[in-house]
């Protein structure tokens, strides 16, 4: 390990303290009770972005990391739900079939398709009906999707807890948007993380040569970007609980 890393540039070796101290910050991550995480209900939304086929079970980016969120997921709606929250918002990429993201990653959850449909565990829950979809056409979900209209006219919710996909993509864009939207116009808002419910994909270097793709660590990406959700004021927690 000494010799391999002596032949990388400083950078690398020095930022290997730094990497042990993320390591240490996210083990040393507490869960949160369901009851203070959600009480008063009436305040507490869910916003989950991209539990689809296309990124759980089918097409170009589909990720058994991120698949395996499926049941933790879908366990704190239901959770959520009988503790008596309402405001449960999903996020989800519904593309145009010439989307101009389409120049970075490969065409996925095109609009229409299986790939940009809610994944089936949380189409059965009881109250899938009463979910609020937003379609979205990029990794950010306040761009051009509506969600910045429901969070004007639902002023009483001053609490978001953010799940979903990708941590270091679409997952970090709304948690950033939601509590850069909050600290700009002086609101009272909690941005919740819990580690638990987000994840991110996995192609390493080898991989990612074959596939001529960019190389893309799920472990180091994970733990960087929850860290940097945590320096601007987003709750990063181990889990709710």
């Amino acid at each position: 390990m000494t010799d391999t890393l002596g032949v990388h540039s400083a950078w690398v070796r020095d930022g290997l303290p730094f990497l042990d101290y993320i390591d240490g910050w996210a083990t040393s991550l507490q869960p949160l009770p369901l009851r203070e995480a959600v009480e008063p209900v009436s305040q507490t939304a869910i916003a989950c972005v991209d539990i689809i086929n296309g990124f759980c079970r089918e097409g170009p980016l589909a990720s058994p990391r991120v698949a395996r969120l499926v049941p933790t997921i879908t366990s704190l709606f239901q959770r959520a739900w009988d503790s008596g929250v309402r405001n449960l918002l999903l996020l989800q990429d519904a593309h145009d079939p010439q989307a101009v993201e389409f120049a970075h990653y490969p065409p996925h959850c095109v609009r229409g398709t299986s790939q940009a449909e809610t994944v089936a565990e949380i189409r059965a829950l009881p109250f899938f009906d009463r979910m609020q979809i937003f379609e979205k056409n990029s990794i950010h979900a306040g761009l051009n999707t509506g969600l910045g209209a429901w969070i004007d006219s639902h002023p009483e919710v001053t609490r978001y807890l953010v799940l979903g996909d990708c941590t270091d993509l679409c997952t970090y864009q709304l948690a950033m948007h939601l509590r850069l939207d909050a600290n700009a116009r002086q609101l009272p808002r909690r941005v919740i993380v819990p580690a638990d419910a987000v994840d991110t994909y996995d192609l390493p270097p080898a991989a990612a040569s074959i596939a001529g793709a960019v190389p893309h660590d799920a472990g180091v990406l994970q733990h960087v970007f929850l860290y940097s959700l945590m320096l601007n004021g987003v709750e990063v927690v181990a889990s709710i609980r």
